[in-house]
């Protein structure tokens, strides 16, 4: 997929993602991670959510990534791993973002 076609899916809707296609809840560190790969025609874009405690509040932030799989489970837990890796790298300020 080019680059142009990415962002065109992103903010159009093209790409097919739902609450019924988010994976089971995992814990990690002070953080909740839920697995949402986008179906973009039969391959599977790296995304999720990752939630957290900031100011008494729970904020629930968006991750998109271009890794893409053709098997789902695959991008679920590759998925998983790039939710641990942001949480890694940003701690607790990636709660102050709307969207990684």
């Amino acid at each position: 997929m080019a680059l142009g076609s990415f962002f065109k899916s992103i903010f159009s809707g093209s790409a097919s993602t739902s609450q019924d296609e988010v994976s089971e809840s995992i814990a990690y560190k002070e953080f909740t991670i839920e697995a949402a790969p986008i179906d973009e025609d039969g391959k599977y874009r790296t995304a999720g959510y990752i939630s957290g405690e900031l100011n008494g509040e729970i904020k629930r932030i968006h991750f998109i990534r271009a890794d893409q799989s053709g098997d789902k489970q695959v991008a679920i837990d590759h998925s998983i791993s790039k939710a641990r890796q942001i949480i890694d790298e940003q701690g607790k300020g990636l709660l102050n973002k709307p969207q990684l």
